[in-house]
């Protein structure tokens, strides 16, 4: 009878264990709770996010979040993700935030958003000898974007989608460098893009290519958090506006743009 007693008791015991432990794998830590501050983005995105010529990650977005980070007294990591799972990260933890040229228009309930602090507009990019002048003389042609992006996202609603629809083929790519490879190799006729990029490219890679004169939508930046996750949303927004006050934000901008394209105040 003991000898069962004990068996039982064991059994409780070990039961018991187990169940503290799962809970214990099963619970995370809470954003920035390490110390640190992760950032998620696509390392193909320039001037916002990529690899420099020294192989380190750079760019205007990442800049801005390190100084972020610094002044919230946490250590940034850089975490390049791919575009099409950003929510799959985001959701799982492995990233605090998404920073990275991330459109808020279309995506308003989807995330814990940032105050917007850049504006930015969608546009065609073509070879400088197509021929093609305006969006109408996409009709037929093959046009590329990248999967998920907001680019694609525009193009399926409104007046877009009967513009998209006229097309031969709207196909997508998992990066804009891809694309514009793409199109100096005329694959494609045209790439579907955020014009801060577009703009970027063309200028530093000395590309012979060009960005038709009318966008076709307008959208602003933000950093995009898990739903619910205001906390740290707001200490993010509380830094960026330190940064917009003391002329940080400015700096950076001038650094990568050349004027100060950021709209916090």
């Amino acid at each position: 009878m003991k000898k069962s007693i004990k068996m039982i008791v064991t059994a409780v015991l070990l039961v018991s264990m187990s169940v503290v432990m799962l809970a214990g794998c099963g619970k995370k830590e809470a954003a920035g709770s390490d110390g640190k501050f992760t950032v998620g983005f696509d390392q193909d995105f320039p001037p916002m996010g990529f690899v420099g010529e020294d192989g380190e990650f750079t760019g205007f977005d990442l800049e801005l979040a390190a100084e972020a980070a610094k002044r919230m007294g946490r250590e940034v990591v850089y975490q390049p993700i791919a575009w099409d799972s950003k929510d799959a990260e985001l959701d799982a933890g492995t990233i605090d935030c998404i920073w990275n040229g991330f459109t808020i228009s279309g995506r308003e309930d989807s995330y814990t958003w940032s105050d917007p602090y850049m504006e930015n507009s969608q546009v065609f990019v073509v070879k400088k000898d197509s021929g093609i002048s305006s969006a109408a003389d996409l009709a037929g042609k093959i046009v590329e974007v990248q999967a998920d992006s907001s680019a694609e996202a525009a193009l399926k609603e409104g007046e877009n989608a009967a513009l998209s629809a006229s097309f031969g083929t709207l196909q997508t790519t998992p990066d804009y460098d891809t694309a514009l490879m793409d199109l100096d190799m005329g694959t494609v006729d045209a790439i579907a893009m955020d014009s801060t990029v577009a703009e970027y490219k063309i200028t530093s890679g000395g590309m012979d290519l060009v960005v038709l004169d009318e966008p076709f939508a307008s959208e602003t930046y933000g950093v995009g958090f898990k739903k619910g996750n205001e906390a740290l949303r707001d200490e993010v927004n509380n830094t960026l506006k330190e940064m917009a006050k003391d002329g940080t934000l400015k700096k950076i901008s001038e650094k990568w743009f050349g004027t100060d394209v950021t709209i916090i105040k």
